[in-house]
């Protein structure tokens, strides 16, 4: 059986643009060498595939042969060595079926009304006619929202859980920490080392908020109470310190991901006026105060969600750990190499998105691709169990955004696309100026 070619670069030139630039180094490696091609990161061997047919046979496993709990290991430092990305086979199963309910369809509804009264307290706080980072707004935004749902509190409790993970991902946000060799200690000096001190204070955090729903047995909609009550098929609770994993996993993917995406798509409207003038239309004829379930129909709001995903993707690969030798895309590989799933290079493949660079929501309006083709939240019996989530939150708060203000670039420096952590955010936060400021919907309504 054949191998896919040597790598061109060496590990250490890879490594370094993989940590500074990886969506233009993928564009390069692919020109170089076409839809399959090795690559080598901090010393491990990476196979790279984007072709649908190669992505299907990787999303297809099981779980035996390609293990994505090895693959995400690196994230262990924050999310904890009990997360449910981080293990495979039947515990993997098993976590699935323990956090999938809070996720489902019916729940979004509950949700929505949540995600618009935070985003419109957002807008409110936002400074008129000056620049601020419209990047770190998002962050507040879906910070806020998955707090209240998982946790269902407001007020003090609220601002210290917000003020807490704010912290801890800051300092998790810098790349290199990911990396075991700088992962060390020099009393409370070093990244790591504060790293590690605001760890321990979001455990205190989450643990005495476990602890102390679990023992007063009083229970209510939000995602802890669910996760509380719910039994894997021995009739088994989460232990506490898996419950804290599960906690950081959500509060991490539930909010850097999606503040990224919604900064990515304003980027893009933006760009496009008359496309913002026409969801802004579409989004003004669904009423003075629409219902959630009425945003969530709105097709081309659901196409501007989907196509700033598939433009550029939050993060750029998916990857499994080969368990034993075998073949993928018809090319030997050995144990222990990587198989990746290059979601950039997927969704910008010609033959599935014509003109694949420009912005175009209309390519998803009425419109069902495979999920080897678009999959910005991975594939198989590893998508991301907040999906779900994540979509409804991205149109909920974008309505909002787009029907009550006017934003404008700071000025004409283009935006870049930079590393923090494993997510590509805009450069310097993307700095916006808000220019116009409708009063929120309640307020317009009583005012009338």
């Amino acid at each position: 059986m054949p191998t896919l070619p040597p790598r061109k670069h060496s590990m250490a030139y890879s490594s370094w643009r993989w940590m500074r630039s990886p969506y233009p180094y993928l564009d390069e490696l692919r020109a170089l060498h076409g839809e399959s091609f090795r690559l080598g990161i901090f010393g491990m061997e990476v196979n790279v595939f984007s072709n649908p047919d190669d992505v299907r046979e990787v999303f297809s496993d099981g779980g035996d042969e390609l293990e994505a709990g090895r693959f995400n290991q690196t994230l262990a430092v924050l999310l904890g060595d009990r997360s449910v990305l981080m293990v495979d086979g039947e515990k993997h199963l098993r976590k699935r079926k323990l956090l999938l309910p809070p996720f489902h369809g019916e729940r979004m509804q509950a949700y929505g009304q949540t995600m618009l009264d935070v985003t419109d307290d957002a807008i409110d706080a936002m400074p008129h006619g000056r620049p601020f980072a419209f990047h770190e707004s998002m962050q507040d935004v879906t910070l806020r929202v998955i707090v209240r749902t998982i946790f269902g509190f407001e007020g003090p409790r609220l601002e210290q859980m917000v003020t807490n993970t704010k912290r801890l991902l800051d300092l998790g946000a810098w790349a290199p920490l990911l990396i075991p060799a700088m992962q060390f200690e020099l009393g409370g000096y070093s990244p790591y080392g504060r790293f590690r001190r605001a760890v321990d204070a979001s455990n205190d955090l989450l643990h005495r908020e476990i602890d102390g729903k679990r023992a007063s047995g009083v229970r209510g909609p939000d995602i802890l109470s669910l996760l509380l009550d719910a039994r894997d098929d021995a009739g088994e609770p989460m232990s506490r310190e898996e419950l804290r994993d599960e906690l950081v996993t959500l509060l991490v993917a539930g909010h850097e991901t999606t503040a990224t995406a919604l900064s990515w798509a304003m980027k893009h409207l933006l760009e496009q006026p008359a496309l913002f003038a026409e969801l802004h239309a579409e989004v003004e004829a669904l009423g003075p105060d629409p219902k959630p379930e009425a945003i969530n129909k709105a097709p081309l709001l659901d196409g501007v969600v989907r196509e700033a995903l598939r433009l550029i993707p939050v993060i750029p690969i998916v990857g499994r750990v080969l368990a034993t030798d075998r073949t993928v895309g018809g090319m030997d590989m050995k144990k222990g190499e990587l198989v990746v799933c290059s979601i950039y290079l997927a969704h910008r493949r010609p033959e599935a998105f014509p003109n694949p660079e420009t912005f175009d929501p209309r390519r998803f309006v009425g419109k069902k691709l495979s999920a080897h083709e678009f999959f910005p939240f991975g594939g198989g019996i590893r998508r991301c169990i907040g999906m779900a989530f994540a979509v409804y939150e991205m149109k909920m708060v974008l309505a909002r955004l787009v029907s009550r203000c006017g934003f404008a670039f700071e000025g004409k420096k283009p935006v870049r696309m930079v590393r923090r952590s494993i997510t590509i955010t805009p450069s310097e936060g993307l700095r916006l100026v808000l220019e116009k400021r409708k009063l929120r919907p309640s307020l317009a309504i009583r005012a009338a």
